[in-house]
């Protein structure tokens, strides 16, 4: 495929009657049509009036159903959507063949300002943690509260174990890896993710080893599959290399809303000691560490995220006066670190 030949997309109705059949339990898929985009918006209905609103953007390969752990978890205390990034998941490439850390913030954004929704709490992991740290940055008042779960900003020493995923990016590498593997089967390709993203993957119920087994199969028979792994994977290289007020360090910097920063201490894709930094550059931000998670600590730990997301919005959220029903209903806190 050529850099400007666009691979075929199915008309939105196909998308729309597929997606009904994946989703859990209360959740609902439906695609948005933006400019030059349709994103998939994953979501569970408010169990009550007047949450504020979450947003969630999954990592690279990842999609929306990534969060709805953590979605559950946190019914009540927000109003969650998850998108799929474009031509991942359930949302067709983008018009303009465009998979850079700014093409994925500008869709996102695209659908906050349509949809209305900003401010909003807004979640990023991996590849998401980029694009949502650059949201941030450059908008900050779509943006109420950050957190970010092993967000993949620059790293001057990329572990071993990352490499491959940074050389996915380079030309003719998804071709040559599509041949080498073309003998494995969809089981043996997941258990190699699992066992890259989970600190243990033990921890995945065998009915969560079917389901991303049978997702993998159907997203492999996509056309844009690679497309989009390729080129996003060689978008967030781009974005390694930026300097000045673009690089995502210096925008990690800019962000002046409260932020949560999550870490895992099996993180085989974003290394431990970039925690440290990551708490030093987010200007008042508070840091969890959670040293047996791997790269998708709200997967594998979605009750400690939760609880931690929680004391970010009683800490941030405007005083109450204190009475017996505002104080059942804060959550207690325990030390973070920061």
């Amino acid at each position: 495929m050529s850099s400007t030949e666009l691979p075929s997309v199915p008309p939105t109705d196909v998308i729309e009657e597929a997606v009904r059949v994946r989703v859990a339990e209360g959740e609902r898929l439906r695609p948005v049509a933006l400019a030059g985009v349709t994103l998939a918006v994953r979501s569970r209905p408010p169990v009550r009036d007047g949450l504020e609103s979450a947003l969630y953007i999954h990592g690279l390969g990842g999609s929306s159903q990534n969060w709805s752990s953590l979605m559950a978890l946190l019914d009540g205390v927000v109003a969650c959507e998850a998108v799929d990034l474009p031509g991942f998941g359930d949302s067709p490439p983008p018009d303009d063949g465009d998979y850079s850390v700014t093409g994925h913030a500008r869709a996102v954004i695209r659908y906050l300002e349509s949809a209305r929704r900003g401010p909003v709490h807004l979640f990023g992991n991996s590849l998401g943690g980029a694009v949502s740290t650059r949201i941030a940055a450059l908008r900050p008042d779509l943006v109420r509260t950050l957190t970010l779960v092993s967000p993949a900003l620059p790293e001057l020493r990329v572990q071993r174990t990352a490499v491959p995923t940074a050389l996915l990016g380079l030309p003719g590498a998804a071709p040559l890896f599509t041949r080498l593997t073309r003998e494995w089967t969809a089981e043996q390709r997941v258990r190699g993710v699992l066992g890259l993203c989970y600190g243990d993957p033990g921890l995945v119920t065998p009915e969560a080893f079917r389901h991303a087994v049978e997702e993998l199969e159907r997203r492999l028979r996509l056309p844009y599959f690679w497309d989009a792994m390729t080129r996003s994977a060689r978008g967030l290289v781009n974005a390694y290399t930026l300097g000045g007020q673009h690089g995502l360090w210096r925008q990690a910097e800019r962000v002046l809303t409260p932020t949560l920063l999550v870490y895992g201490g099996r993180d085989r894709l974003v290394g431990f000691r970039m925690a440290q930094r990551a708490a030093r550059a987010f200007r008042g931000s508070r840091l969890l560490t959670l040293p047996d998670a791997g790269h998708v600590a709200m997967m594998e730990y979605p009750e400690a995220v939760a609880e931690a997301f929680r004391q970010l919005l009683a800490d941030t959220e405007p005083a109450r006066p204190a009475g017996p029903e505002s104080a059942a209903d804060r959550p207690s806190r325990t030390n973070q670190g920061s």
